[in-house]
């Protein structure tokens, strides 16, 4: 649906994208990571056409962004990060002149309308001015001007960004509706949204691609560690004595929870450690009480990637 080849961005001398090339595939939920300044924004500028590339090419859905740049706006829904909004308008208002600017028939704008509203929430608030809306309803208005035509693609620059947790979830889940029927390129700071709601991640630092892959291969490929949580009833010295004694583990965190100890442990990328330790609980004598590998920490992934 989306084939970037040698992507190329400059703004004077300064390279705000170098070289980077991806594709993604109809239906596909991308999620695209970096700090502020890794060329993410520019990114998805040039391929909602709002920016032409410097170098390489841009095709969405077949067609190149220098030459079809129109046509591409109209096969792709785009919620900036900074909210297009009138806040002087009533949001039925508002969703109207956006349905006539995105050239929808009159005869179908009411029911183009009725269904971006009901999708994002928006019934209780028609009448109200956007100024009067919380952060939450502005970002649902957002939505909906994105997906008023009902693009097979919709692209989302922090769509969360400013909210609060509630909102967040809420936002998160119409998202993760949105992108069971439609291409997404969601980028974002909040890692959790990224796992709980992206089929695959990119990272991008400095203008370059780092990582690509899905969140638990992204964590299994960099981290080069695995963690586990091993919680026993036992003398807590006897099982630190243990577990320290073993060259194949290294004790991350020791925590006491009402007799319990709970150790979270590490051991190489290719080892599984869980039968190690339920032997050593068997002949030890200890109590299990809790032997689980954790889930992958993609905060570690992104930390790695983008703190030189």
């Amino acid at each position: 649906m989306i084939e970037v080849r040698d992507l190329t961005k400059r703004y004077g001398a300064e390279r705000a994208v170098d070289r980077i090339s991806f594709t993604v595939a109809p239906g596909e939920v991308l999620g695209f990571l970096g700090p502020n300044g890794a060329g993410k924004s520019t990114t998805m500028k040039v391929i909602t056409g709002y920016l032409p590339p410097t170098e390489g090419t841009v095709l969405v859905d077949g067609l190149d962004v220098r030459r079809d740049a129109l046509e591409i706006r109209r096969r792709i829904g785009y919620l900036p990060e900074h909210t297009p909004l009138y806040p002087d308008m009533p949001v039925s208002e508002y969703l109207a002149f956006v349905a006539a600017m995105r050239g929808i028939d009159a005869s179908a704008r009411a029911s183009r309308t009725e269904a971006v509203v009901t999708r994002c929430g928006l019934a209780d608030v028609l009448p109200k001015r956007i100024e009067t809306l919380s952060k939450g309803y502005r970002q649902r208005v957002g939505l909906a001007q994105a997906l008023i035509h009902d693009p097979e693609i919709l692209v989302l620059d922090e769509p969360t960004t400013g909210l609060d947790p509630n909102q967040i979830v809420e936002i998160r889940e119409l998202i993760r509706a949105i992108g069971r029927e439609k291409t997404v390129i969601l980028s974002t700071h909040i890692l959790p949204e990224v796992q709980a709601s992206c089929d695959r991640v990119l990272i991008i630092h400095r203008g370059r691609i780092v990582a690509d892959g899905t969140p638990d291969d992204l964590q299994s490929r960099f981290s080069g560690l695995r963690r586990l949580s091993f919680g026993v009833r036992g003398p807590a010295d006897r099982v630190a004595e243990v577990l320290s004694a073993r060259t194949d583990l290294r004790i991350a965190d020791v925590s006491d929870l009402d007799g319990e100890t709970l150790f979270q442990l590490e051991s190489d990328a290719d080892t599984d450690a869980r039968p190690l330790l339920f032997r050593l609980a068997v002949e030890e004598g200890w109590e299990l009480t809790e032997l689980h590998r954790d889930r992958a920490n993609l905060e570690d992934v992104f930390r790695s990637l983008t703190s030189a």
